[in-house]
């Protein structure tokens, strides 16, 4: 499936449309709507339990915020910087990209932008011109077909479910290929589904991308969040010859427990990279140098803060798994990566539950919202309606209430 950049009504004087069809078309942020609910039902006092936010619940690791504290006194910091990143941290960001995914970048080939979703916007907004097709394996991230869409390119779908783990083949890839196909996008660990591609599977497609000459985005902001027998690969490391059409984006947000901080990056070609830096040196100059000086700390240091939380999302992965495959109807499989699980709930759609029969997924989680205080997001905003996303990023406690009273309301269909 495919969409086209929305076109403004001609018939209509430029005067009177108050808003753009290109902004006029983007739709909100489905998870950070869920989110911003459950979050002002428990200001008003409901004892909301919220699956929606893919955000850690741990605290930023001290150092780093001790590296913020010293940075808010250093006058250096209240002025102007490079627009494309402090150089230091640019440094400090090829340094780690090579400790932890064996690819080798120099500091002129990273962009430093205010978290990873202005990263994914500009590295769509450098390469694509009106009518470039990007291939989208769904489910996906709910931001990014609107970032191709704003960037003039046309997002083309291609759904995977359940029975292949949420995977795309290098098949259905050909399939979806056309003369107007330029880029593909590669997310590996997955948001939503936590799916994770082997080696074989992930250099299968970075071959077929070379063979035809397609550029790939790849997005490694869950690159440390992988399980068992699991491995994270880096797709221009693994396949050196694509580095030249491959533009990789990132940030401290999950690994560092760092959503708030809004650092992310872009690493790509030099030429690639220099176009997005002068987008962003119009749209929003510097990143906060204060962001920037606390991401420092991080990527220059060790990991073992995400050893720890790694540790944690594991045993909630467990734990989620288990308690959602007890419920009749519901389909879980077990994510390999990321902090997401992804269940079918097909089989409970139409079926009566206190009184009400949700016909979609979206109709379920609002029944489950209203009648159980529980934040779930529908597939729908995913791609893929038929599903429900859980992030397993909360304490424990919360986690197997919430699952519990889900348990409990779901054992009432009929």
């Amino acid at each position: 499936m495919s969409a086209s950049t929305p076109q403004p009504d001609r018939s209509v004087r430029p005067a009177d449309r108050r808003v753009s069809a290109r902004i006029g078309a983007i739709a909100e942020s489905a998870t950070l709507a869920v989110d911003a609910k459950a979050k002002a039902l428990k200001a008003a006092g409901r004892p909301v339990i919220g699956f929606g936010a893919g955000e850690p619940d741990f605290p930023t690791p001290d150092y780093i915020v001790e590296a913020a504290v010293e940075a808010c006194r250093d006058p250096r910091n209240h002025r102007y910087t490079p627009a494309g990143g402090l150089p230091e941290l640019k440094e400090a960001i090829a340094a780690k990209t090579l400790r932890d995914s064996g690819y080798a970048v120099d500091a002129s080939q990273v962009l430093v932008t205010n978290g990873g979703k202005q990263a994914i916007y500009e590295a769509f907004a450098a390469i694509l011109d009106p009518g470039d097709e990007v291939v989208v394996p769904a489910p996906y991230w709910t931001t990014y077909p609107e970032s191709i869409q704003l960037a003039g390119g046309v997002p083309v779908e291609v759904v995977t479910d359940e029975t292949t783990g949420y995977k795309v083949s290098v098949e259905q890839l050909e399939a979806a290929r056309t003369e107007n196909t330029k880029v593909v996008l590669f997310v590996s660990p997955s948001n939503p589904t936590g799916a994770v591609y082997t080696r074989a599977e992930a250099e299968a497609i970075g071959r077929w991308a070379v063979e035809h000459g397609l550029w790939v985005l790849t997005d490694e902001i869950y690159e440390h969040l992988v399980y068992g027998d699991a491995e994270f690969v880096s797709l221009p490391a693994l396949l050196p010859e694509l580095a030249d059409r491959t533009i990789v984006v990132n940030g401290v947000a999950k690994t560092y427990a760092m959503t708030g901080w809004r650092v992310g990056w872009v690493i790509g070609p030099k030429d690639v990279v220099k176009a997005a830096t002068n987008l962003q040196s119009h749209a929003t100059s510097n990143v906060s140098n204060v962001a920037q000086r606390a991401a420092l700390a991080a990527v220059a240091g060790d990991l073992s803060a995400v050893h720890e939380m790694r540790t944690a999302f594991d045993r909630r992965r467990r734990t989620i798994v288990r308690m959602l495959n007890e419920i009749d109807g519901v389909v879980c499989p077990e994510p390999e990566g990321a902090f997401y699980v992804y269940p079918s709930v097909k089989a409970l759609l139409g079926k009566e539950i206190r009184g009400q029969r949700p016909q979609t997924s979206a109709e379920l989680a609002s029944l489950i919202l209203d009648e159980v205080e529980v934040a779930v997001v529908p597939g729908e905003a995913f791609g893929t309606p038929g599903y429900l996303r859980l992030s397993y990023a909360l304490g424990d406690a919360d986690l197997a209430e919430g699952v519990g009273r889900l348990q409990k309301l779901l054992a009432e269909a009929r």
